[in-house]
């Protein structure tokens, strides 16, 4: 794949990546974009392996969401909680601020391929077919997850 290519396929799914990033990291768009830029330097080496056998950003997002899963291996007991990440900067209007804080409470208590599987079906309109590539698991498992995640999404938002 000719770097121009890559580019133009990376463009193309740049913001439904940060979305799907921004999610699974209940709205910490640092983290998120840290965690972006990981996956893109890791699938611009590996684009030559790229063979075309699945949609380029099914494979982006599965490069993507290892990079999620690496970090939180490595992160430490004392990581700042959801709370901390949605600090309110200054000059942004607290509407729009806390827009989503509930919504990423709740997604922040989830197990991981829940939150996942929630964020690609719903935020991205990815297919469960899509979701069990990218998560790596099957198509029975991706709407298990879906349904316990929606369950247990129901129980941690207060209406």
């Amino acid at each position: 794949m000719t770097q121009e290519r890559f580019i133009s396929l990376v463009r193309a799914e740049q913001e439904p990546l940060r979305r799907f990033l921004l999610a699974l990291c209940c709205g910490d768009a640092a983290l998120a974009d840290d965690i972006a830029q990981d996956a893109l330097v890791r699938a611009y080496v590996a684009s030559g392996s790229f063979l075309g056998l699945s949609k380029f950003s099914t494979w982006l997002f599965r490069i993507a969401y290892n990079c999620y899963i690496d970090h939180c291996r490595k992160a430490k007991p004392e990581q700042t909680s959801v709370d901390d990440a949605l600090e309110i900067p200054a000059a942004e209007s607290s509407d729009s601020a806390f827009r989503y804080q509930q919504l990423y409470r709740a997604m922040d208590r989830l197990p991981e391929k829940e939150k996942a599987s929630i964020s690609l079906f719903y935020f991205e309109d990815r297919s469960i077919k899509e979701i069990a590539a990218i998560l790596g698991i099957p198509q029975g498992t991706v709407k298990y997850h879906l349904s316990m995640g929606r369950t247990h999404l129901k129980q941690h938002i207060q209406l």
